[in-house]
């Protein structure tokens, strides 16, 4: 089942990588908090106007609150956002010389930036072999059987972290968001083009209720 999944994700996505837009360490860590309850696009609308009027951790850190709202509004619980960011900036100039360290403690400290972003951002960043759980990555998992229906992200992530020992987590994150994105979509997935129905809890369910 497993090199079965992994083959498939491998001729789907041959190359994944985030889709989040970002040329610095801190855009990424500021794009993928931001992108929590709305999608990456509406993320990469907002950060191509924040990070040109304000393109340095410097500019950021002493804005105004207020400013960077009107620039963020798109996006889903902006207000706490406009904080986070000014919060992060003004973290990263004091404690890392502006810089993203690759040290999951201190990245977890920092206002809206919890275990799944900075399992994102160490991935992308440093490598780290870890495997962020998103709601793609969550109802994939569900679907095909890899957990329970029941089990939280803390769950997922440690059930695929064993499931997949030896594959590269961080590919197959970027590959379980696309799939997700893509194919396995929440509504109206992909289902009859999907060479894992076998494995699929959702197709199976579809079958069923058509033999009734």
């Amino acid at each position: 089942m497993i090199p079965k999944i992994v083959s498939y994700l491998d001729f789907l996505f041959p190359n994944p990588r985030c889709e989040l837009n970002y040329h610095k360490d801190y855009e990424l860590l500021l794009a993928v908090m931001m992108s929590a309850q709305t999608t990456d696009k509406r993320v990469n609308m907002v950060t191509e106007i924040l990070f040109t009027e304000y393109p340095s951790l410097e500019a950021l850190a002493s804005a105004k609150e207020e400013d960077i709202i009107n620039i963020i509004r798109p996006i889903g619980t902006y207000q706490r956002k406009a904080s986070n960011i000014i919060s992060i900036s003004k973290s990263l100039l004091e404690h890392t010389d502006g810089h993203v360290p690759n040290d999951r403690v201190y990245l977890e400290s920092l206002s809206g930036i919890g275990h799944k972003t900075a399992n994102v951002v160490l991935s992308n960043l440093y490598g780290e072999n870890c495997m962020a759980v998103d709601t793609h990555v969550s109802r994939v998992s569900k679907r095909l059987g890899l957990a329970q229906s029941s089990d939280d992200v803390s769950v997922i992530e440690k059930k695929l972290t064993k499931k997949f020992k030896g594959y590269s987590l961080s590919r197959l994150h970027h590959q379980f968001v696309l799939f997700g994105r893509y194919h396995c979509k929440s509504m109206s997935p992909n289902c009859l083009e999907c060479q894992l129905q076998e494995f699929c809890k959702e197709y199976q369910k579809k079958n069923k209720k058509k033999e009734k």
